[in-house]
């Protein structure tokens, strides 16, 4: 451990935007390594932080408590916070954009129509709205929210969205692992070894998510576009 263990637990969970009590069941799954200890105390550092960081960005790409165990288990004890950090790096291009908190009067205000529980039932089936603990409070994927208007005035059904929702969900996943693989194998060394200075590294990754995306959307439609052409052939 460094010389710069000094957090306590309570200034650690401060840091990382979560509760003690759920620092102190982290620690207990062994996400992070044991604190240095002096008497009954222990403090934390740069390595605790950075493992905590990388689990909350996990969190952010949905990965279950036992995914992320799995994860953490391929990062070796003895990574630097740096080391630990370029996972977070690595993943932060695939992380969704960060939704807006909206009433439900604020959500229909955007809509520009009322919004019965059924329509909220498919806003939320594919992914554009997502209910809080809080009643009537919801976080809203702003930027898509029109795309899932149309969808509402076209009479989608809710078993549809939610298979439209499985479909695009795995496909994504597997898509986004595939390519940070890439990345971190293939990419992220020639990198490394360049002797660029971090920034400009950063700036690469964060780079490689709307080229990707735009790679994706023009991939997808030249697709639909094929299995038209076949659908018609097929037909005559």
């Amino acid at each position: 451990m460094s010389e710069t263990d000094t957090l306590s637990v309570e200034q650690l969970a401060s840091r990382v935007g979560m509760t003690v009590r759920t620092v102190r069941f982290y620690a207990g799954r062994g996400l992070i390594p044991p604190p240095r200890r002096e008497g009954r105390n222990g403090y934390y550092g740069p390595d605790h932080l950075a493992r905590l960081e990388l689990v909350k960005e996990l969190q952010a790409h949905g990965f279950t408590l036992s995914a992320i165990e799995g994860y953490l288990a391929h990062i070796p004890g003895a990574a630097t916070p740096g080391e630990v950090a370029l996972h977070r790096t690595l993943l932060a291009p695939w992380a969704p954009s960060m939704p807006e908190t909206l009433e439900r009067a604020e959500l229909e205000t955007r809509a520009g129509r009322s919004l019965s529980d059924d329509d909220l039932e498919v806003l939320v089936a594919i992914g554009i709205v997502e209910p809080t603990p809080t009643e009537d409070r919801f976080n809203v994927a702003a930027a898509h929210l029109a795309v899932g208007i149309g969808f509402l005035d076209a009479g989608l059904p809710v078993d549809a969205a939610l298979a439209a929702r499985r479909i695009i969900t795995g496909h994504g996943r597997a898509l986004a692992q595939e390519l940070t693989e890439l990345f971190r194998t293939e990419v992220w060394p020639q990198l490394k070894s360049s002797g660029h200075p971090p920034e400009l590294m950063t700036a690469m990754v964060e780079r490689f998510k709307p080229l990707t995306v735009q790679a994706l959307v023009r991939a997808y439609e030249e697709a639909v576009d094929d299995e038209k052409r076949d659908t018609i052939r097929k037909r005559t």
